[in-house]
């Protein structure tokens, strides 16, 4: 089933990270356009490069932490009944897997950056992080535990975007000098972080609808018109984290150009102001 926890670290990892990269990207962009080029990770200024891999190490410690969680403290160390895994908690060891492999994909990228043991280019990395996010979308397409009713239109909508993050992560490593597809990675990261903090509130906490209540680890409503309001509810939930989203995006890049645009990128805009005039 899960818990209003469960959801919380795993969306502010990825509400971080996303965010980060959504602002790393439009100030990349803005800077210098004709050199732009897709990047999995953003280097942290300032602080002479101490927090250049603060990011890697969010990931990486965030993942681990989150991950000794479902691994050691909700299974109470039971990891085995009568010779074979404990059947009532193999959504944890599941989800443990999943953030294994956002570990996995922080330490290599950390090697690659930081050591010469293994020199890999920014788009091999791009498909490595397509590959945890591509381990995510299957735990939560195929997990153990049944999702139904109201929770089970969460976790679909949950997988939609899980699907867009491996798709965006992906595809920028095919086309390394896209700034909309680095862009879309980012925004797809926030949505899904955002996403968990929606479900952790809904379906845990205190914007359960109406009609809807939360009993003996599950969800159920009193109806199936309850439980189709409660989907109703559940995309605009979505389609109003669209709009924030969108709209912080369109703000940053605003705030960006007018405050760190360089020369060449203000002279266009002179230009095409002076050609609309005319």
């Amino acid at each position: 089933m899960g818990s209003f926890i469960g959801h919380v670290l795993p969306g502010t990892l990825f509400l971080l990270v996303g965010v980060w990269h959504i602002w790393s990207a439009v100030v990349r962009h803005v800077s210098n356009p004709k050199s732009f080029r897709v990047r999995v990770w953003n280097p942290v200024p300032g602080f002479d490069g101490k927090l250049k891999y603060m990011e890697l190490y969010v990931i990486v410690i965030g993942a681990f932490i989150d991950m000794c969680i479902e691994l050691f403290y909700s299974t109470h160390l039971k990891f085995f009944v009568n010779g074979v895994l404990n059947p009532h908690h193999m959504n944890d060891f599941e989800h443990s897997g999943m953030l294994l492999m956002f570990v996995i994909f922080g330490v290599v990228t950390l090697l690659s950056e930081k050591t010469r043991f293994l020199p890999l280019p920014e788009e091999s990395l791009c498909f490595i992080a397509a590959a945890a996010f591509c381990g995510e979308y299957l735990l939560f397409n195929f997990h153990s535990t049944t999702h139904k009713g109201l929770e089970g239109y969460y976790h679909l909508l949950l997988v939609f975007l899980i699907a867009l993050c491996v798709l965006s992560c992906a595809a920028g490593g095919i086309f390394p000098t896209s700034f909309p597809i680095d862009l879309s990675s980012g925004i797809a990261i926030t949505l899904q972080g955002l996403w968990f903090y929606q479900t952790a509130f809904t379906l845990y906490g205190p914007m359960m609808p109406d009609g809807c209540r939360l009993k003996e680890n599950m969800v159920s409503c009193h109806s199936t018109d309850s439980e189709v309001r409660g989907e109703f509810l559940a995309n605009f939930q979505l389609f109003a984290l669209v709009f924030g989203v969108l709209a912080g995006v369109a703000g940053s890049y605003i705030f960006v150009a007018s405050r760190y645009g360089n020369s060449e990128f203000r002279s266009l805009h002179i230009i095409q102001d002076a050609l609309d005039r005319d």
